[in-house]
């Protein structure tokens, strides 16, 4: 028999946690090296503690299997993280960085830079976090600077088949401030 390292509540919420569904009370045992209502006492006990505490997730029993998840009480905030990025708002830097990258992809970081006219490494960072680019490579350049590109998800979060539906831009961006604008920030893609 192996040493046992932790208390037993520990290492029956490692492998709930790990296993990620429902667990039968026997498998909770065996994994243990432990009687089946030793297990029983200490669910029992975490069950109630959770309950008491109003924990983020509690205990759930179906019949001899047992499974964390989240507590119905704390839902909402888990959605509000979770939920898709077509649904999660740009910030406006961002949005200029992506109508950027979407419109003379591939692209460089320093290559958005100059278009922006100011440092993007955080509208990069964060867009990529998103799913809406990735990098396609590298320039065959001093230094081999990352390509940026759109993604899929991009595609999908503005409702588009492909990169060819993208708004046109102006033939004169100096002529109309507001077109500009516009364009840039894809405004008319927004969902």
């Amino acid at each position: 028999m192996s040493e046992q390292v932790g208390n037993l509540k520990g290492r029956i919420e490692a492998i709930l946690f790990v296993a990620g569904e429902a667990v039968s009370i026997k498998e909770l045992a065996r994994a243990l090296q432990t009687e089946e209502k030793t297990v029983r006492s200490e669910l029992n006990a975490i069950r109630d503690e959770y309950d008491y505490n109003q924990r983020g997730f509690l205990l759930k029993r179906f019949g001899d299997n047992v499974q964390l998840a989240t507590r119905p009480l704390y839902s909402q905030d888990v959605l509000r993280l979770l939920q898709p990025v077509q649904q999660q708002s740009l910030s406006q830097a961002a949005m200029e960085t992506l109508a950027v990258v979407a419109y003379k992809q591939p692209v460089t970081r320093a290559e958005v830079e100059q278009v922006r006219g100011v440092k993007c490494d955080y509208s990069l960072q964060s867009l990529m976090n998103k799913g809406l680019i990735r990098e396609m490579g590298r320039k065959d350049t001093i230094g081999r600077p990352i390509l940026f590109g759109t993604t899929d998800e991009f595609l999908s979060h503005f409702g588009l088949e492909g990169l060819e539906f993208l708004p046109p831009l102006p033939e004169n961006p100096e002529a109309s401030e507001e077109g500009t604008e516009e364009q840039i920030e894809i405004g008319e893609l927004i969902p």
